[in-house]
C-alpha cells in the first residue's frame, strides 16, 4: 500500500509540474494588445516602444524593449516577458514571474501603471498617443509673429537655445510693432506642448504647433497670430 501510494503521488505531482510548466494560450483580452506600444512615463520626457509578442515563454510570452528603453527605464531590462489574465491586469514579469509593472486600462487603448520607485507608467498606442514634447533645439532660432495673412510680421524675434531665470532667452530684433514691443518678451519655454513667448509683465502668449515652421497663438481668434520661421 505505502509503494502504492508512493507511485500515485508521484503521478499526481508530475501531472502538475506538467501543467505548471505548459505553455500559456492567449486569451481575448491577451490577443488584444500584442503589437507594438509606447511606454512612457507620465511627464512623456521618456518615451520608448515596448512590442508585446504571441510567443510563449514558461511565465507568460515574449516582448522586446527598444535599445533605448534599458538606458530610459533601468527597471526594463529585468523584465522577460508578459502576460494579461482574462479580466485581470496586463502584467510585465522578471524571470522568476514576479511583476515588475501592472497596468490597468484607464482609457481606450491607454494603461497605466503606478510603479513604486518608478513613478506612474503608460503604455498606449503610438497612434493614440499624444505627440512627444518638441526639444529646445527643435524650436530655436529666428522667428516672426505674424497677423492673420499680412505679408509685413510685426516683430521679428530669435528664440535662443539658453536658459534664463524662467526658461529660454528671447532676443527681439529692432523694428517691432510698438504693440509688441511694449510687452517687452525676454524668455520663451515649451510648456507641453505648447510654446510660450513671456513678456516682463502679464500672461504669457502660448502658440500650439500647425507645423514644424509655424505655430498659432490660442485661444484663436479671427484674426489670428501666427510664428512663423523665418
Amino acid at each position: 500500500m505505502t509503494r502504492l501510494f508512493a507511485i500515485r503521488l508521484a503521478a499526481i505531482f508530475l501531472a502538475g509540474a506538467a501543467h505548471a510548466q505548459a505553455p500559456p494560450t492567449l486569451n481575448e483580452s491577451a490577443k488584444a494588445v500584442v503589437g507594438t506600444w509606447e511606454f512612457s512615463n507620465a511627464d512623456r520626457d521618456k518615451i520608448c516602444s515596448l512590442t508585446l509578442k504571441s510567443d510563449p515563454t514558461p511565465n507568460g510570452f515574449k516582448l522586446e524593449f527598444d535599445k533605448n528603453c534599458g538606458t530610459l527605464f533601468p527597471l526594463a531590462n529585468d523584465v522577460v516577458a508578459w502576460n494579461f489574465p482574462e479580466n485581470d491586469l496586463l502584467y510585465l514579469l522578471d524571470a522568476r514571474g514576479k511583476a515588475l509593472v501592472e497596468f490597468s486600462e484607464v482609457e481606450d487603448g491607454i494603461y497605466e501603471a503606478p510603479t513604486p520607485g518608478v513613478g506612474v507608467l503608460f503604455l498606449q498606442s503610438p497612434a493614440g498617443a499624444a505627440p512627444a514634447p518638441k526639444a529646445v533645439d527643435q524650436v530655436a532660432g529666428d522667428w516672426a509673429i505674424v497677423r492673420g495673412n499680412s505679408p509685413k510680421p510685426l516683430c521679428q524675434l530669435t528664440l535662443v537655445a539658453e536658459a534664463a531665470q524662467d526658461g529660454m532667452v528671447l532676443k527681439v530684433k529692432p523694428g517691432c510693432d510698438p504693440t509688441i514691443a511694449r510687452l517687452n518678451f525676454t524668455q520663451w519655454k515649451i510648456d507641453g506642448d505648447e510654446v510660450m513667448l513671456l513678456p516682463a509683465r502679464g500672461a504669457p502668449w502660448r502658440f500650439e504647433e500647425l507645423d514644424s515652421n509655424s505655430w498659432r497663438r490660442v485661444p484663436d481668434s479671427a484674426n489670428p497670430i501666427t510664428l512663423v520661421r523665418q
